[in-house]
């Protein structure tokens, strides 16, 4: 008999036994009872989707597979390696919770981005700020739905959720850790999406509010940018950043010393570090610790939908909005610029400037508009770290 106890006991304690579990008497929910029996295996598939893009697809690999692959981990019965003290556990809250990894990722960001197209031709900035358009008019949907469609969005929620039109996954896994970690995954997810699909979403928006003459225009060469404006570009943001919206100041701070590290050329072993070993040790603990929250409880729910739907509108009102005001501003300025853009406005560094440029090849195979686009692109990294400080600061 106590072999017969001892060998339940050790089939007990399998993931076998353990995988699908028992139905949950105080659930009364059909679909919430079935997730709670399935969630876990229905989890593993998605993540193991995942990993499928990343590997086959080659979507977003460097994200993917550390996202996937912390929740497969997170999902495996009995263990809870993403609960108490299992190690994921505790490189969120060392660095998710904190708010710590999103800070470093935007070191490694600034020492990679340059900022020269952007100083070189200023007025693309206001192109990056209206691609945040799409962030405020979301952040009303967010609180509509909250307020009539019976979604529990409140100004906190409503403000991590339009961050998503951005497109810039730490700025919105830093302001969510902020204001609603509860929904850290739905957002990370969504903000992922939108930024990897960005080849996708964007061109039918751009072809739409465009004609092909205004996709055929060509624009003059950028003047050359020297190291002392270089220098002094990083420290002029930084300094306008904390007079007029401190609460951006940790992410444009973090952002703008590392390019400070770059365009110096004093401290080139630091400048190469933050660039590689630094952001890739800090994008996989990030990959695997977001990917520990794809636990069915948090992430298959009608509010995840929801969120997924605004993020897309977010996204794409930001898209929309760094186009039409090109269009608006040729209509006073006797340089033309091509409307294209403004799409890049968006802070997905580099994609959404390379399928600005695509875009334009189409229509004019001598058009090649990637560092124009890189101005508004990079101020859209700006932006969204501004928007992510004014939120805070109305919602915090």
């Amino acid at each position: 008999m106590d072999l017969i106890n001892s060998l339940r006991e050790l089939y007990q304690s399998t993931g076998i036994a353990n995988f699908i579990k028992q139905p949950d008497p105080a659930i009364t929910s059909g679909v919430e009872q079935f997730l709670h029996i399935y969630g876990a295996p229905i989890m593993m598939l998605v993540c193991l989707v995942l990993l499928w893009l990343a590997i086959k697809k080659g979507f977003e690999p460097l994200l993917l597979i550390p996202i996937g692959f912390g929740g497969i981990l997170a999902n495996i019965p009995v263990v809870n390696m993403a609960e108490g003290s299992g190690f994921l556990h505790q490189i969120y809250e060392f660095g998710i919770a904190s708010g710590l990894f999103p800070l470093f990722i935007f070191i490694g960001v600034g020492a990679m981005t340059d900022f020269g197209p952007l100083i070189a031709h200023p007025k693309t900035a206001l192109l990056g700020g209206a691609a945040q358009l799409g962030i405020f008019a979301t952040l009303l949907g967010a609180l509509a739905l909250g307020q009539y469609a019976g979604f529990d969005f409140g100004m906190k929620e409503a403000a991590s959720i339009c961050i998503i039109g951005g497109a810039d996954l730490y700025t919105s896994i830093y302001l969510t850790t902020k204001l609603a970690p509860h929904l850290l995954v739905a957002i990370a997810v969504a903000a992922y999406s939108y930024m990897a699909l960005v080849p996708i979403i964007q061109p039918p928006i751009m072809k739409f509010l465009t004609t092909e003459e205004e996709r055929r225009i060509e624009m003059k060469q950028l003047r050359p940018v020297s190291q002392r404006e270089k220098i002094v570009f990083p420290l002029v943001v930084l300094g306008l950043c904390m007079l007029f919206i401190p609460d951006a100041t940790p992410l444009v701070g973090a952002l703008t010393f590392g390019n400070l590290l770059r365009e110096s050329k004093v401290v080139e072993r630091l400048s190469k570090t933050a660039q590689n070993e630094f952001i890739n040790i800090v994008t996989i603990l990030l990959g695997l610790t977001v990917g520990s929250k794809l636990q069915a409880e948090m992430f298959l729910s009608i509010e995840t939908l929801g969120i997924l739907v605004l993020g897309l509108v977010a996204f794409s009102l930001g898209t929309a909005g760094g186009v039409v005001l090109a269009k608006i501003m040729n209509l006073f300025s006797k340089e033309k610029i091509n409307p294209l853009i403004g799409a890049a406005g968006v802070s997905a560094v580099p994609m959404a400037a390379r399928v600005v440029n695509k875009v334009g090849l189409e229509a004019n195979p001598h058009n090649f508009l990637l560092m124009h686009a890189m101005g508004p692109n990079v101020s859209g990294v700006i932006g969204s770290a501004v928007a992510a400080g004014v939120l805070l600061a109305i919602a915090g």
